[in-house]
This record gives structure tokens, C-alpha cells and sequence, in this order.
């Protein structure tokens, strides 16, 4: 029986110290089973600033199954994960993160599954290794998953999943800027699943979200897969409207009933400011569809490779390199 090619693709920011350790633990948990499973460890740098090019650089010496993916600058989590898609080349896709709390030691716990027939398998982690508020931004996430993308109320998505090959490459089918990679992957799923993984700690450092690419993150997705936020808009326009009338009129009434009462400036002026913020915030959504769709137009990249690493032999340590090719633009 002919083996199956794992690709395991793990963007790489701020983890010189980190990656090393997540790679050999991988490597020895599919070595374990290397009757069954070839695999491949696509290594993606995504602009990180600190060492970890020269890490993985070091890393393809020792293991002849790394590929490397050297982007020119800092893309992001989901960009880069295209990067390393536009690379797989196995029957299953496996993604992981770089500080080992994604224990790789529990990867076929997802693998075994999806070859029971699942087209993505997810990660469910029953306790969170992170702060409470990482803990209540995932919360918030999955509850916009659910409602602005219909992400299925029983599945929980995460950064650890495994998926057939095909929900891959339908996913790189996205030619766009900004690539949110859960929504790509439901589009084409109709079996899917959750399995319980251990969430670890942080090996070292801490997660490169911030406050500013958590809100980042959030509104890429939410306005990538669904118009939800045009029609909450207008649901909004329309019920501002409505308070306006309904004031307005009681105002009116209060004025004939009794002539000596004074409107007021402050209450006009407030309503004047409510009113202007409401239109403003709306300008704002609309806005942001509109400037993506001008970025799309003008064909801004999802990502841009420097280099590509691919370790041929380990006998020979040969590899092969593409320089400054530019790709899914």
C-alpha cells in the first residue's frame, strides 16, 4: 500500500527559539508511523524580526523534509498560510502554530480522523492556555464565525486543523488581498468535525495579537465572506430614522400642548451629534468594502516570497531556490 504525503504548514513570527523544538517533535511523532505517512514541514517566515530566517535556515540542514517559505515582509497569520499552501504538495494539510501550543505530538489525532472520510477536522481545546483576554477575543470570534459566515454553532475553529487536499486548493482559488483562511475553508466543506486537543503553554515570548491586529483580524473576516455588515447598517439607518421621527413628533405634540416650552439648544445639539456619528460609522463600513474592492482591483498582493527553500536530499543537502517571486497577487 503506497504511503500518503503529510504537509504540515506552520507560519513562523517571533519564534527563533521555539520552532526548533516544534519541528523535532513532529518529526519524531510522524516518524513513528513511517509505514504509513511521508510528510513534508513547510516553514513559513512571515517578515519576523527576529532571527528565525537563519533558525529554519539551520533547521533545513538537519531535516531534509523542511520547505522554506521566506516572504519580503509581514503579511500576517492567514496570509502567510497561503504562502504555504501555494507550496503543499500531500493527500492531507495539517496547520499548526510555531510556539508549541499546538502540541504536534497529538497531530493524528486530527489525521486519523480525516482519513475516516472528514473533509476538515478542527481542534477543540477543553481548557485554554492563554489570558482572559485572548480567552474573550476567541469567544468573540467564533460568536462572528457563527453569525457572519454561518460557521456551523457545533464546530469550534482553531489554528490547529487538518483537511483533505482539496479544501486547499479550492481555498487558493481566492486571488484577493487579505485572505481569512477559516472562511475560505468552510466553502467547500460538508464534513467536518471537532477533536479534543491539549492546549499547552507558550514555550517562549508572548502572541504577536495585540489589541490592534486582533481588531485587524476581526474585521478582515467579517467583511471578507458575508455583506451582513451592509445590511446592519441599514438596519441601523432605518431604526436612527425612526427615533428621529418618533422625537421629532413628540416634540411637536409637547409644543401645542404647551406654547411657552423652549426646545432647547443642548438637546438639539445632541441630537445633531448622535445623528452625525451614526452617519459617520456607517460611511465607515461602507467604506471598508468599498477599499477593498479598490485594493482588489489594483491587484494588492497577498503575499510577496523572497526565496523558497525546498531540501531536496539530506545526503547531499542540496536545495533549490526561487528568489523574489511573486505570488497570489
Amino acid at each position: 500500500m503506497a504511503k500518503k504525503l503529510l504537509s504540515f504548514v506552520i507560519p513562523c513570527y517571533r519564534s527563533a527559539k521555539t520552532i526548533g523544538a516544534v519541528v523535532k517533535e513532529l518529526t519524531e511523532t510522524v516518524n513513528a508511523r513511517a509505514d504509513e505517512y511521508d510528510h513534508e514541514i513547510i516553514l513559513v517566515n512571515d517578515g519576523s524580526p527576529d532571527n528565525v530566517a537563519e533558525v529554519i535556515r539551520d533547521l533545513c540542514r538537519e531535516y531534509p523534509s523542511i520547505v522554506f517559505v521566506d516572504l519580503s515582509r509581514n503579511f500576517g497569520q492567514h496570509s502567510a498560510l497561503m504562502a504555504g499552501f501555494n507550496h503543499v504538495r500531500g493527500d492531507i494539510v495539517i496547520c499548526l502554530d510555531d510556539d508549541g501550543q499546538t502540541p504536534a505530538n497529538e497531530c493524528f489525532k486530527l489525521i486519523d480522523k480525516v482519513a475516516e472520510g472528514y473533509d476538515l477536522v478542527f481542534a477543540e481545546y477543553p481548557e485554554r492556555h492563554q489570558n482572559w483576554f485572548r480567552n474573550l477575543g476567541s469567544r468573540f470570534n467564533t460568536f462572528c464565525n457563527h453569525y457572519f459566515y454561518n460557521q456551523p454553532k457545533e464546530l469550534t475553529a482553531n489554528s490547529y486543523y487538518a483537511c483533505q487536499r482539496f479544501v486547499v486548493d479550492t481555498a487558493l482559488q481566492y486571488p484577493n488581498p487579505f485572505p481569512y483562511v477559516t472562511g475560505l475553508l468552510f466553502q467547500s466543506v460538508s464534513r467536518y468535525c471537532n477533536v479534543a486537543i491539549n492546549h499547552r503553554d507558550r514555550m517562549e515570548g508572548e502572541s504577536g495579537y495585540n489589541l490592534k491586529r486582533l481588531i485587524a483580524l476581526w474585521i478582515n473576516g467579517v467583511t471578507a465572506f458575508s455583506i451582513k455588515p451592509l445590511r446592519f447598517a441599514s438596519y441601523v439607518g432605518w431604526l436612527t430614522a425612526a427615533v428621529g421621527f418618533i422625537f421629532a413628533l413628540v416634540t411637536i405634540l409637547r409644543k401645542l400642548f404647551n406654547p411657552s416650552m423652549q426646545a432647547g439648544w443642548a438637546c438639539t445639539i445632541s441630537v445633531m451629534l448622535l445623528l452625525g456619528g451614526v452617519i459617520i460609522m456607517l460611511m465607515g463600513v461602507i467604506g471598508e468594502y468599498i477599499g477593498r474592492i479598490y485594493l482588489s482591483i489594483n491587484r494588492y498582493p497577498q503575499f510577496v516570497v523572497r526565496s523558497v527553500t525546498r531540501t531536496e536530499s539530506k545526503k547531499e543537502g542540496e536545495a533549490l531556490e526561487d528568489h523574489s517571486r511573486r505570488l497570489g497577487a
